[in-house]
């Protein structure tokens, strides 16, 4: 007898396919820690100038580098980015109006 495969397509959002209560929460943190990440790993810097240049201490930018973004909040990663010489854009627009063209632009 053969068993047949079974797969579920993704929703994009690996964390919402697992259930997860705060499933958007760690997607944007994973989104915006990997362009930190990104940035980082094109410097080629140890970890105690990240620490200088970021304002964490060591242990946190080893926890930083393994991916752990859990650890830090949103607005952290963001402040790491802003950091890190990167111009930080935000499109704000209802999600239940997507029709409608009142959208707010933020630079941070």
């Amino acid at each position: 007898m053969t068993q047949e495969s079974v797969f579920e397509e993704s929703s994009g959002n690996i964390f919402a396919d697992l259930g997860l209560s705060n499933a958007d929460e760690l997607f944007t943190r994973g989104k915006i820690g990997i362009q930190v990440l990104r940035l980082l790993k094109q410097r080629n810097l140890k970890q105690r100038e990240i620490s200088e240049l970021l304002g964490i201490p060591q242990p946190e930018v080893s926890h930083l580098m393994k991916g752990e973004f859990q650890r830090f909040s949103e607005g952290k990663l963001l402040i790491f980015l802003k950091r890190l010489d990167t111009e930080i854009t935000l499109h704000l627009r209802s999600r239940h109006a997507p029709g409608e063209s009142a959208e707010t632009v933020i630079s941070l």
